[in-house]
Order: C-alpha cells, then sequence, then structure tokens
C-alpha cells in the first residue's frame, strides 16, 4: 500500500526532496542496469538512497548533537552520489543525469543550511 508523500513528509522540505530524489535516483539506476552498467548502477543507487535514509533517521535523533551528526552523514551521502552522477555525466555511453544533478545540489544546499543553523543552535 502506498502511501501519501504530501501526508507523510508535506511539512518537513528536506524529508520530501530526499525521498522524491531516492524515487528519480532508482529509476536512473535501472535505467544504467539496463545498459549493463551494473557497478556504477549499485554504487550510486546505495549513495542516493543513503541521503533520505539518514535524513529521517535524524528526525527522531536523541539530541541536537545526534541531530547534526546524522544530518552530516546524510550530506557526506549526497557528495559521494554528486560523484557518481559527475562521473555519468562525462561518459558518453551513459543516459542523461543533468536533472538528479540539478536536484541534488538543491539538497545539499538545504542540508548544509539545516547543519549550519542546528549547530549555532548546540551553543
Amino acid at each position: 500500500m502506498k502511501f501519501s508523500l504530501s501526508e507523510k513528509y508535506k511539512d518537513n522540505a528536506i524529508l520530501r526532496l530526499t525521498f522524491e530524489f531516492s524515487i528519480e535516483a532508482v529509476k536512473y539506476a535501472e535505467k544504467l542496469e539496463s545498459k549493463k552498467k551494473f557497478v556504477i548502477a549499485r554504487q550510486l543507487l546505495r549513495s542516493a538512497t543513503s541521503i533520505g535514509a539518514n535524513v529521517k533517521e535524524a528526525q527522531n535523533a536523541e539530541s541536537k548533537a545526534d541531530f547534526v551528526h546524522k544530518m552530516k552523514i546524510a550530506s557526506k551521502e549526497a557528495d559521494e552520489t554528486e560523484y557518481w552522477l559527475f562521473l555519468c555525466q562525462n561518459i558518453d555511453s551513459y543516459p542523461e543525469c543533468e536533472s538528479l544533478i540539478t536536484k541534488l545540489s538543491g539538497i545539499i544546499k538545504l542540508l548544509n543550511s539545516i547543519i549550519g543553523t542546528s549547530k549555532r543552535n548546540l551553543k
């Protein structure tokens, strides 16, 4: 049974964006697999879906410091995902991934903002 994304994450932009990004990354990884690009597909799939999983986990953090730590892990996963997407972007035989890169850029900016604000609030 599918849940309504708008109901579950409507008031939390980073949860919504990372969930939507994960769905698109899964679809892109499936395209890569159909072209027998299995190694990159697997790496990209793991790091891309991990962003949202870590953001979701941060929502249940035990402290503000734990929240920041989990969001930093999400940020690291986003950086790794960016690497894999840049690699795909620069190999002619790979499908186009500009829209994923653009969406990921927005997620990285939002994560950095959340981390910065949260760190300031720790003091």
